[in-house]
């Protein structure tokens, strides 16, 4: 007999054969309720335009202080990528997560025929103990180009936006 009859009786033989090695049952999961299933994302709370309204008018009231100068910055989480106002005082501390943002001098100078805003910002990271005194900034920041000055903080980034009553 040749080679090739038998792989095709050998084959024919395979095909032929019931599957008894394959299990009968077939098995179900239960189903999912869907609604009690809660959101992975955040909670949202409904509340109505009048709350909204009344609450960031009272917001505007606390950080505002139109007596006192103060620099407007914009923080940013790098990992979260969310951005937050941050309204900090002269010669006050303000913090922003792990960092202490203290800024000495904010004002309004004239720059290539444009008024921009600048700022002597120091920035303190408070999670090296190292050595508290160290500054992880401290210098001049521009509004209209921050990269002149950048602030390099691996999760944190800082930006002036504006100064007021200067």
């Amino acid at each position: 007999m040749k080679l090739g009859n038998n792989i095709c009786i050998i084959l024919f033989f395979f095909l032929m054969m019931p599957n008894n090695f394959a299990e009968d049952v077939i098995t179900t999961s239960p189903l999912i309720n869907l609604d009690e299933i809660k959101p992975s994302f955040e909670d949202v709370e409904e509340k109505s335009e009048k709350e909204v309204r009344k609450n960031l008018k009272e917001k505007k009231k606390e950080n505002i202080n139109l007596d006192v100068a103060h620099a407007v910055l914009i923080g940013l989480d790098k990992i979260t990528a969310k951005s937050s106002k941050i309204i900090v005082n002269i010669d006050e501390t303000k913090k922003f997560g792990p960092l202490e943002i203290k800024i000495l001098k904010c004002e309004k100078a004239k720059v290539h025929n444009k008024i921009t805003n600048v700022a002597y910002m120091q920035v303190k990271d408070l999670t090296k103990n190292e050595n508290e005194k160290v500054f992880i900034f401290n210098g001049w920041t521009f509004s209209s180009d921050p990269s002149l000055t950048p602030f390099d903080h691996a999760i944190y980034d800082l930006q002036l936006l504006n100064c007021f009553n200067v």
